[in-house]
């Protein structure tokens, strides 16, 4: 299998000057999220100015060096961002998938920052046995969702964008009790619009949508755990196992009972003659 290491992994926070510097060469990929505030990067003879939701990305040899200031000369400053060193084969393979952009402005959301913060978390608890494989595959992960994070914004159609940006909100939030309007003002858009743009990018309702999502999931919960159908609907989003049992029978042509009932025969070993 091919290799995919992890060097360091932090989160970094400077309310002062501060300044770092490799101008002998980077020896290995470096990848750098700002989260808040602002920063400096120098690379190459390049000078590039950080703000929230620029990711930088560097490959080894590049010359680095990154500079926090005074931009507004007010005395006050800050920098958060997360950040990685890492090398091996997989990640070169990845590195070469498309020509990359030193930085690139990406929407930063939950799913993308809780795969940085678990890759932090497992860095921390040690590279020993099991953990090190464990990682290789949260670095692999990291790095393909941030592929879709650049693709995505490249969307030169802001509508389409905003448009996925409910998507993946609601993508995020089906399977919890959540509000149309906090989806709407997730994307900045009152709800009305929100509601008009949806269905005119993906020919159904934010609702359709959530409940789709949500009987997918309650259907792999049927097939893979023996939760009962009442702990199924109300982990997969459902305000009642009432309307639950209602919109499950309208797509399904039958009760929950009787799909997992089913399900459970199609699993039953033959019997021996």
């Amino acid at each position: 299998m091919t290799e995919a290491r992890l060097l360091i992994c932090d989160y970094s926070y400077h309310s002062e000057r501060f300044s770092h510097s490799y101008k002998s060469g980077l020896t290995s990929y470096l990848f750098r999220l700002q989260t808040e505030g602002s920063s400096r990067a120098y690379c190459n003879g390049n000078e590039y100015l950080l703000q929230a939701g620029d990711l930088l990305l560097l490959e080894p040899g590049d010359e680095y060096e990154l500079q926090v200031s005074d931009e507004k000369n007010d005395g006050r400053m800050s920098s958060g961002d997360y950040y990685i060193f890492c090398d091996g084969t997989w990640i070169e393979d990845w590195w070469k998938r498309m020509s990359r952009q030193r930085v690139n402005r990406i929407t930063i959301d939950d799913h993308l920052l809780g795969l940085w913060r678990q890759l932090l978390l497992e860095k921390r608890r040690g590279l020993e046995g099991e953990n090190g494989e464990l990682i290789g595959y949260l670095l692999r992960g990291l790095c393909l969702c941030l592929d879709r994070a650049i693709t995505e914004n490249k969307t030169t159609d802001r509508s389409a964008f905003t448009a996925l940006r409910l998507k993946r909100f609601i993508e995020e939030h089906a399977t919890v009790t959540f509000k149309l309007d906090e989806a709407a003002s997730h994307v900045g858009l009152s709800l009305s619009r929100a509601v008009q743009l949806f269905k005119a990018s993906y020919g159904k309702t934010m609702i359709q949508y959530a409940l789709e999502i949500r009987l997918n999931a309650a259907v792999e919960r049927m097939k893979y755990s023996s939760m009962t159908l009442e702990e199924i609907a109300e982990t997969c989003g459902f305000a009642s196992y009432s309307y639950f049992h209602r919109v499950f029978r309208s797509k399904y042509g039958m009760p929950p009972v009787k799909f997992r009932e089913d399900q459970q025969q199609m699993t039953l070993p033959a019997e021996l003659p």
